[in-house]
């Protein structure tokens, strides 16, 4: 008498390979009349100075090193978006402006001398404990860091497995770096992001994967997950 095989109900075993992870190039900004001496904030009107313009074509010539950059976006700062716009010409591409990617609202420090507001008895809580600090009439660094960490995980999933390029801003892409090592948002301040610095993090299916940070030279032609 002849049986019938019946079909396993078992799951297969066969390992299927997962999705390529997105890469996220995170840039800063070029320096500005003010890098380094005030906390320009959101306030408009501040342009890239010439060694920032400078700063930013170098920055262009690294990525346009890369076999392939997808998507281009920048915080809508004209420092951000001066700075994205030689990535895009290298790469024929047009910038996309994304406010998720724009700086820390710095309320009523907007504009205030760092050497003054160093004096500050908030500074120090600034630098150990920003988790708990909400700058006057502004944003809290936990409020950034969810904004900040939201907008990337939606441009993720808008470009699976592709290449972007984020034009944002020193503590915003310190909060995103954070977050990507797992590291406690009250030990950002540990993390330095220089002006036009590359910053790539992969995200894939499982965590992500920091592959540099603050880097200044060199060839990005081989940024992998190992």
């Amino acid at each position: 008498m002849a049986t019938t095989r019946r079909a396993s109900t078992r799951p297969s075993t066969r390992s299927r390979k997962p999705p390529p992870a997105t890469l996220v190039l995170f840039v800063r900004h070029g320096q500005t009349a003010t890098t380094g001496t005030t906390l320009p904030g959101r306030a408009p009107g501040l342009h890239l100075a010439d060694a920032g313009r400078e700063q930013a074509a170098a920055a262009a010539g690294r990525v346009a090193e890369l076999a392939r950059v997808d998507a281009i976006y920048a915080s809508p700062l004209e420092r951000a978006r001066e700075t994205a716009a030689p990535i895009a010409a290298a790469r024929h591409l047009k910038v996309t402006v994304e406010r998720g990617l724009v700086e820390c609202d710095f309320g009523e420090w907007t504009g205030g001398e760092l050497k003054q507001l160093m004096k500050l008895p908030e500074w120090r809580t600034v630098q150990s404990y920003p988790s708990g600090f909400r700058f006057p009439g502004g944003e809290s660094f936990v409020e950034m860091q969810d904004r900040m960490v939201g907008t990337v995980q939606r441009l993720v999933v808008a470009h699976p497995g592709a290449v972007v390029v984020c034009v944002s801003h020193a503590d915003t892409i310190k909060a995103a770096v954070a977050h990507a090592v797992g590291t406690h948002l009250d030990l950002f301040q540990r993390i330095v992001i220089s002006p036009c610095s590359i910053t790539a993090v992969a995200y894939g299916t499982g965590t992500p994967v920091v592959l540099t940070v603050n880097s200044t030279g060199g060839s990005l032609a081989q940024l992998k997950a190992s």
